[in-house]
């Protein structure tokens, strides 16, 4: 439960950093008009960016510090095969959250 949080709180916060950028895009898209009050949300881009890295910060510092086996017979112990799909999973979240963050950027190159 609490490596899913890690893995949640930082696509959310890079959502809300390029929310200025995406929303207006994907209403413009769908052909809803006059929904570009998400850009009021450009100010804030760089704290929510800032919350986005701290969040990864903790969610690599939980995933990769050493991990100390004090387990007793018949207790149940995290298994390397779930440290591993974490892992997995971290770094998956980390490229969707560094492609979120870096939309706002490649706008103009893939809709140009």
């Amino acid at each position: 439960m609490k490596n899913s949080i890690w893995n949640i709180g930082p696509v959310l916060s890079a959502f809300l950093a390029s929310a200025c950028c995406i929303v207006p895009l994907v209403f413009a898209s769908l052909g809803i008009g006059g929904l570009a009050f998400a850009t009021a949300l450009e100010p804030y881009r760089p704290y929510f960016i800032g919350i986005t890295v701290i969040f990864l910060g903790i969610g690599f510092y939980y995933t990769y510090r050493p991990q100390k086996q004090e387990c007793a017979p018949g207790e149940a112990c995290e298994t390397p095969a779930s440290l591993r799909w974490q892992r997995i999973t971290l770094w998956i979240v980390t490229a969707l959250t560094a492609f979120l963050i870096a939309f706002p950027y490649l706008v103009p190159v893939l809709f140009d």
